[in-house]
């Protein structure tokens, strides 16, 4: 319902609870382990998060949304192995389709953070081309490109 009001801390935290109570009885549902990844990123419980992801990207690995949520939350977690299967992933992701805006900015971000400044570029390039001549966004990637490049 789009005229709903947002669920609070505590209301996503019970719906998690509900989605893993759930997942438990029904472990093939693709759709379910996304939501409890999306979940899990908005209440910042990393373990959550990863291992739902995880879960869909096993059951369904050519679901974007499961392949994205998985490569993101690997790129956030504080093990420098899940940096880098994230960042492969992300890789992969840009292969398979170099003009999905999520997939590159997250993938442009990610070398960026892991000092890959050149592909961090690139890709942020490959953004600017496919973002219209209006969009806010591209002053921030303009700001990113002359920043990687100062690197």
């Amino acid at each position: 319902d789009p005229q709903a009001q947002p669920l609070n801390e505590e209301e996503m935290a019970r719906l998690a609870l509900g989605l893993r109570t759930r997942l438990q009885n029904d472990a093939g549902n693709v759709e379910g382990w996304l939501m409890l990844g999306r979940t899990g990123m908005v209440l910042g419980n990393a373990g959550t998060a990863t291992g739902a992801y995880a879960n869909a990207y096993r059951l369904d690995p050519k679901n974007r949304d499961a392949a994205l949520g998985y490569a993101e939350a690997l790129t956030r977690s504080s093990d420098p192995e899940d940096n880098r299967r994230g960042g492969e992933l992300l890789r992969q992701l840009v292969r398979s389709d170099h003009t999905d805006i999520r997939v590159l900015s997250l993938y442009a971000f990610n070398a960026f953070e892991q000092q890959r400044f050149g592909e961090a570029v690139a890709a942020w390039e490959m953004m600017l081309k496919l973002l219209p001549a209006g969009d806010a966004r591209r002053a921030v990637i303009e700001r990113s490109i002359r920043l990687a490049q100062e690197k």
